[in-house]
């Protein structure tokens, strides 16, 4: 199960940025991105994403997608690393968690897909400075 995660997210690699999308090949976002891989792996999408600012959420300090995550992916400990993996990264300190990634291998070099601001998606290596910004670990349940 997570190598077709993992295959239907390496699928949207090189899939331009663009804000608030979702479409595979013409353009997406981090959110967007895995919202098109729950669509190829599990169908439907649970509920309709409504529009957001790059700011969303962070005035009133609200963990939104997190909260999202955990109503429809099964939390695991941060030390239980699988590819297919989502990832919840914080970009700065005291920020909310609001970038989101697909494991895509672990071990001794670990990568993951994303889409963010300014580059199309892609599969970078889980360095020292992402690794760090992690905040928690989910799965996609993909039996009922």
């Amino acid at each position: 199960m997570t190598r077709k995660i993992v295959e239907a997210a390496r699928g949207w690699i090189g899939t331009p940025y663009l804000h608030q999308a979702s479409h595979k090949g013409i353009g997406t976002d981090c959110l967007g991105l895995l919202r098109g891989v729950w669509r190829e792996v599990r169908g439907q999408e649970p509920e309709e994403v409504p529009p957001y600012t790059r700011d969303w959420a962070e005035p009133q300090q609200e963990e939104v997608l997190w909260h999202a995550a955990a109503r429809y992916l099964q939390r695991v400990d941060m030390t239980d690393q699988a590819p297919g993996d989502v990832l919840l990264f914080r970009m700065r300190a005291g920020g909310i968690a609001k970038h989101v990634g697909i494991a895509a291998t672990t071990g001794k070099q670990p990568t993951f897909i994303h889409a963010y601001s300014g580059h199309a998606v892609v599969e970078s290596p889980l360095s020292a400075p992402w690794a760090r910004r992690i905040v928690a670990r989910f799965r996609f349940q993909l039996e009922d």
